[in-house]
């Protein structure tokens, strides 16, 4: 469903996915996050990440007391894109979720929990 607006707007998948990820989850401000979160292969980041700041969509910041991190910080020109992948989040989940109930929805739910745990346990056991 974001490949439409991934070319309208000449963002790669994984840029826009960089996007999204940082203006959901204000909390996560740097590229590690993304990689070890998202699982996103960290090369990938990083050439996303400096094509999002030379583009104007991202700024880093040195984090004060800490010159060897950097935060990534959305700009005012990200902000249209991160709501408009938001309606698109919000539909797709709306269409997801036709004709399943309050309880189904609660179920799945805890089940995804769980799967994501195991799935986290996983890659954990991999490194």
């Amino acid at each position: 469903m974001c490949k439409p607006l991934c070319k309208e707007l000449g963002l790669s998948q994984t840029a826009f996915d960089i996007l999204m990820f940082l203006g959901n989850n204000p909390k996560y401000k740097n590229a590690r996050d993304i990689v070890e979160i998202r699982h996103i292969k960290a090369n990938l980041v990083s050439v996303n990440v400096e094509r999002l700041v030379q583009e104007g969509y991202l700024t880093r910041q040195a984090v004060e007391g800490d010159r060897r991190k950097t935060e990534l910080l959305c700009t005012k020109k990200a902000k249209p894109i991160i709501e408009r992948g938001q309606q698109l989040q919000k539909m797709f989940f709306e269409k997801l979720f036709v004709h399943i109930d309050d309880n189904m929805r609660k179920a799945f739910e805890e089940v995804m929990q769980v799967i994501s745990k195991n799935s986290d346990e996983i890659l954990e056991e991999k490194e």
